[in-house]
């Protein structure tokens, strides 16, 4: 899934080359992924790209005061192009959910495909007039990376496991399974401890490592062009996706816990006293 650094990069790239560029028009292979009808995505046509920012793991178009909202969810990406064909997006495009063509002046021919693999599809385009209309950005918590951002008051009476409270976007915004597995790796925690229960040495490690975590991933995500942008990230991981390889900071091997459907990496030397966690699976977890 697209997390925060990677969603950042892609929009400094889509800054880079849609700002000031008319949005000619949003194709659509899936009827289902478009969540708003008012105003229609049709209204977009015609107006020009003012800006592209970020909202927790969404990407916002700004186009003359109207937003074009995306989110990639668990499998989407945006596949950008400097030669699109004319040839129109047909519906049931396989993998293709929608078209953005840009015109600079000369013509619809730069601009970028959003793609979902797979067969559960979660990917989502809203045509909004303000972003907080879309559900998901009104419900956001603080972005981890916001001046004066500190996880200790979010802590307090979260009787919940942290792995979880890391996902929750009501809580924080941005973070998914990969980087929180990262960062508490990194905070030396266990996934299920209870984020109420953690002493203020522990609130401080986390504190610490979603800063240092984030910040690097962001360093090295911005300037990479979007093809590269997932490969990027598998790489820089250091226990999420790497269960049964050596832990680079003890040498020990990764662990996993595996429910229905989403898995975790862990350190159990770094992390929870050479002890392996139990596989707790339930439907709760992780929502």
């Amino acid at each position: 899934m697209p997390e925060m650094p990677e969603v950042d990069a892609l929009v400094v790239f889509l800054r880079e080359r849609a700002v000031g560029a008319v949005l000619a028009d949003v194709e659509l292979a899936s009827f289902a992924v478009l969540k708003t009808f008012d105003p229609p995505v049709s209204a977009l046509a015609g107006l020009q790209v003012t800006g592209v920012h970020r909202h927790g793991k969404f990407v916002d178009l700004d186009v003359d005061g109207l937003h074009l909202v995306i989110h990639l969810a668990k499998a989407g990406w945006l596949r950008w192009s400097d030669h699109l064909t004319d040839k129109r997006l047909k519906m049931g495009a396989g993998p293709l959910a929608a078209r953005v063509r840009l015109d600079h002046g000369d013509g619809p021919h730069v601009g970028f495909d959003v793609t979902e693999a797979g067969t559960r599809k979660g990917l989502a385009l809203y045509a909004v007039r303000d972003p907080q209309d879309v559900p998901g950005i009104a419900a956001l918590g603080p972005d981890p990376l916001a001046e004066g951002f500190s996880v200790a008051p979010l802590l307090e009476g979260r009787r919940m496991q942290v792995k979880r409270f890391l996902r929750d976007q009501k809580i924080v915004a941005g973070i998914g399974n990969a980087y929180s597995d990262e960062i508490l790796h990194a905070a030396k925690l266990s996934p299920f401890a209870l984020a109420s229960e953690l002493d203020a040495e522990e609130v401080g490690r986390l504190d610490a490592a979603i800063a240092s975590v984030l910040a690097e991933a962001m360093a090295e995500a911005h300037g990479k062009p979007a093809s590269e942008l997932k490969d990027s990230k598998r790489s820089r991981m250091r226990v999420h996706g790497r269960a049964g390889e050596v832990c680079p900071v003890c040498g020990d091997p990764v662990a996993e816990v595996v429910f229905a459907d989403s898995s975790l990496q862990y350190c159990p030397t770094c992390q929870t006293g050479g002890k392996p966690l139990k596989d707790r699976s339930t439907s709760k977890f992780l929502k």
